[in-house]
C-alpha cells in the first residue's frame, strides 16, 4: 500500500533531498530489535517538523515511534523495531503503520506498509518453547499411561523431534516420548506416585539441510486432591413439561469439593439447556414445543464439576431430561359447524356429514370420538363410525312428534394428559336456533318430511228422500293419509252436474237442489282427495279418489195424479198449512182445472236464480192451507217443486 496522496504532495514540497524514501517496506523476519526499517531526510525550514506513529494494524509493540534528528540543516527520520519485536512471517506477514507529519501549520496523515518476508535460513523454534524457561505443562499423577500430554506446534513440515535430555531412573518412572507430529506422550508406566515432581525435557527439532533448533518442555506432576470433586447423587432422569418458557429452572446439581464450578460437556453446543457456572442450576434456553421441535423430547446431558483453581480435579454426572407433551388445547374440528338436511326416507347407513379433527398439541395423533345423546335420552337415529356421522335408524316423520328436535354431543378426546375434549352438539330439528357451550362443535341435522303416500277413502252409499231440503247433510267421506299430518286432505267432486256438493275441508256431502225420484233414482259421484303440507316441497301433492252412491227415496205422502189430470204433476197435500217452493221456467201460469187449487193462490215471489243454478225462476208458495186431504196441488208440466210440511 502507498502513503496517501496528500502526504506525498506535502513531502514533495518540503523535502529537499529524498535519499531512500519508499512507502512500501519489505522486512525479513530475521530482523531483530533495534533494526532500522527505513530512513529518510527532508527540509521544513523555517519550521521544526514532527513525525508521529499513530497506530499499527494489527496492533503490536514491534515498532518504535519514528525518530527525527537534524543533520546539516536537514531533518532525518527513522523507523526501527522495538526491543519486543519478534517478526514471524507465518504468524503476521503484513503491518500497516499510520503516520502523521507536521510542518508548521500543515498536518498530513498517511500509511506506511511493512511486508514481513520469510527467511529460509532462520531457525523455526519460537515462542515459549524456544525461550530459556521453556514451555511448562501441568498434569495429574493419575494420568493414563501413554496418553498425549502436549502438542508442540512448529511451522513447516518434515521436522524431526527428539528428546535429548537424560530420563534415567529412579527419578524418571519411564521415558517420555515425542512423535513427528509434536505430540508428547506420558511414560508407559504412568505417573502414579510422581506427584510434585518436575521433569525437564530438552527437545531437538531438526529440519532439512542441516538446520535445527532446540527448546525445552517442563512437565509438572500434580497430586490428586484429598477433597476430590464428586457428585453425591447418581444418574437421574428429569421430566419437564413442554410449555416451560426459556429461562425456566429444570434442575440443580451439586458436587462436593472446594470452589466448584459447573459446565455442560455434552452435547456441545447445547441448544436447549444451560447450566449456571457457580450454583449448578440447569435452565432452558429455547422453547421446547414438541410440535415444532420433536427432537427436544429426550436430551441426555453430561455435566462436569471442577474446582476453579484446580480444573483437573473434576467429576461428571449424566442425566436425562424428558420433555412431556402438555395438553393445552382441545382438538380442533373443521368445519366448526355441521349443518345439513336429510329427508325422512334416508336409508340407514347413509353418511350424514363428515368432519376432520386435529390435536394442536400433537398433530397426527389418534383421536377418540363419542356420541352422547341428551334429548331424547334413548334416541338412536344417528351414530358415529370412524368419525363419520351416519343414519342409524329410520327417520320416519309420519307419527306425531317423530321429527322433533334430537340433541346430542360429539365428544372428541385426544391422547394427552389430562385428556382435553371438544364437545359438538348434534341436532335433528325443524329449526336452526339453539345454543351450545363455547367448547362445542354443533352438528345440525334437519330431517325433512316426504310425501310418500296417497290419500284414500272408502266407497259409501247415502240415502235421501226426494223431498229433502237444500243443504241437507247426506253424510261424510272419511279420507285417510299415512303421511303426517294425517288430516291434511282437501275434498272435491270430479265432473258432473248433480245437485250435490262436498265440503273441501271435512268431506261432508250436502244436497244443493231438488230431487225427483221419478226422474233419477240414484247418483254416483267420484270424490277426489288431494293432500297438502306433507312434503318439504310445498308443490308436491298426492291424490286419490273413491265413489259414493246417493239413492233417492220416494215421498210416501205424494200421489201421482197424472192419470186424472193429464199434463200436470201434482202432489197430494195434507191437512193443515204448508209452505213450499215452486221452481219453474219464467212463464205465464196456465189455467188450472176448477177442481184443483190454482197457482193464483200463491204470491209468486221470485228468488235469486244464482242460489239454485239448476233453474231459471224460483217462486215462493205459501203459506198454503189445504182443507182436506182430497185437495190437490196441480202444476203444469216441466215445473219442479219442493214442499216442506
Amino acid at each position: 500500500m502507498v502513503l496517501l496522496r496528500p502526504l506525498a504532495l506535502l513531502l514533495a514540497l518540503v523535502v529537499s533531498e529524498l535519499y531512500c524514501l519508499s512507502w512500501f517496506i519489505d522486512v525479513s523476519e530475521s530482523q531483530g530489535p533495534g533494526a532500522t526499517l527505513q530512513s529518510f531526510s527532508f527540509n521544513c525550514s523555517p519550521y521544526i517538523p514532527t513525525l508521529e506513529l499513530l497506530h499499527v494494524q494489527p496492533p503490536t509493540t514491534f515498532f518504535n515511534p519514528p525518530s527525527l534528528t537534524r543533520w546539516q540543516g536537514t531533518y532525518v527520520g527513522k523507523m526501527t523495531l522495538s526491543s519486543s519485536a519478534r517478526l514471524d512471517a507465518l504468524t503476521v506477514n503484513h503491518y500497516e503503520l499510520q503516520l502523521r507529519f507536521t510542518c508548521g501549520n500543515q498536518v498530513t496523515e498517511g500509511r506506511l506498509s511493512v511486508n514481513v518476508q520469510r527467511d529460509p535460513n532462520r531457525d523455526q523454534c519460537a515462542g515459549r518453547f524456544a525461550s530459556p524457561a521453556g514451555e511448562i505443562i501441568q498434569v495429574r499423577e493419575t494420568v493414563t499411561p501413554r496418553t498425549p500430554l502436549y502438542t508442540l506446534l512448529l511451522p513447516g513440515q518434515g521436522a524431526q523431534m527428539n528428546i535429548t535430555s537424560a530420563q534415567d531412573p529412579p527419578y524418571f518412572p519411564g521415558p517420555f516420548s515425542i512423535d513427528g507430529q509434536g505430540q508428547l506422550w506420558a511414560p508407559s508406566q504412568g505417573l502414579k506416585g510422581q506427584a510434585q515432581k518436575v521433569f525437564q525435557l530438552q527437545i531437538l527439532v531438526t529440519f532439512g539441510q542441516g538446520r535445527s533448533c532446540r527448546g525445552m518442555l517442563t512437565v509438572k506432576v500434580l497430586p490428586v486432591s484429598s477433597s476430590q470433586v464428586s457428585f453425591p447423587q447418581q444418574a437421574q432422569n428429569i421430566t419437564i413439561p413442554e410449555n416451560l418458557v426459556p429461562g425456566s429452572k429444570v434442575a440443580q446439581v451439586h458436587a462436593r469439593g472446594f470452589d466448584v464450578r459447573y459446565e455442560i460437556v455434552s452435547p456441545v453446543p447445547c441448544r436447549l439447556f444451560s447450566i449456571a457456572r457457580v450454583d449448578g442450576v440447569v435452565r432452558t434456553t429455547a422453547p421446547l414445543e414438541l410440535a415444532q421441535a420433536p427432537d427436544a423430547a429426550v436430551t441426555r446431558l453430561r455435566v462436569k464439576a471442577f474446582e476453579r483453581l484446580r480444573p483437573w480435579d473434576s467429576a461428571e454426572l449424566d442425566f436425562q431430561v424428558d420433555v412431556q407433551s402438555v395438553n393445552r388445547w382441545p382438538p380442533r374440528c373443521l368445519p366448526a359447524l355441521l349443518a345439513t338436511q336429510i329427508p325422512e326416507t334416508t336409508p340407514v347407513g347413509t353418511f350424514v356429514n363428515t368432519f376432520t379433527c386435529t390435536d394442536p398439541d400433537s398433530p397426527g395423533s389418534t383421536l377418540d370420538y363419542q356420541l352422547l345423546f341428551h334429548s331424547p335420552a334413548s334416541a338412536s337415529s344417528l351414530c358415529l363410525r370412524d368419525g363419520v356421522l351416519e343414519v342409524n335408524d329410520t327417520l320416519d316423520c309420519d307419527a306425531p312428534g317423530a321429527c322433533l328436535q334430537h340433541t346430542a354431543s360429539i365428544l372428541v378426546l385426544d391422547s394427552g394428559q389430562p385428556p382435553m375434549t371438544r364437545q359438538g352438539r348434534a341436532n335433528q330439528a325443524s329449526s336452526l336456533t339453539f345454543k351450545w357451550l363455547p367448547a362445542e362443535v354443533p352438528v345440525l341435522v334437519m330431517v325433512t318430511p316426504v310425501n310418500e303416500f296417497s290419500p284414500t277413502c272408502v266407497s259409501r252409499t247415502f240415502r235421501v228422500r226426494e223431498d229433502a231440503r237444500p243443504h241437507t247433510l247426506l253424510g261424510s267421506v272419511m279420507g285417510t293419509d299415512l303421511d303426517y299430518p294425517h288430516d291434511s286432505i282437501e275434498y272435491s267432486i270430479s265432473g258432473g252436474s248433480a245437485p250435490f256438493a262436498v265440503d273441501s275441508l271435512n268431506g261432508e256431502v250436502h244436497l244443493l237442489g231438488p230431487l225427483d225420484y221419478e226422474m233419477q233414482k240414484s247418483y254416483r259421484l267420484t270424490v277426489l282427495l288431494t293432500d297438502h303440507s306433507q312434503d318439504q316441497d310445498p308443490t308436491c301433492h298426492r291424490s286419490g279418489s273413491c265413489t259414493i252412491t246417493i239413492e233417492v227415496e220416494v215421498d210416501p205422502g205424494a200421489t201421482d195424479i197424472k192419470q186424472t189430470h193429464p199434463g200436470f204433476t201434482a202432489k197430494q197435500g195434507t191437512k193443515g198449512s204448508i209452505e213450499g217452493f215452486v221452481e219453474a221456467p219464467r212463464m205465464e201460469t196456465p189455467q188450472a182445472p176448477s177442481s184443483v187449487m190454482s197457482l193464483h193462490h200463491f204470491d209468486g215471489r221470485a228468488q235469486d236464480s244464482r242460489e239454485f243454478p239448476f233453474f231459471q225462476t224460483i217462486l215462493h208458495l205459501g203459506p198454503l192451507s189445504l182443507q182436506t186431504s182430497s185437495q190437490y196441488l196441480c202444476l203444469p208440466p216441466d215445473i219442479h217443486y219442493l214442499l216442506f210440511p
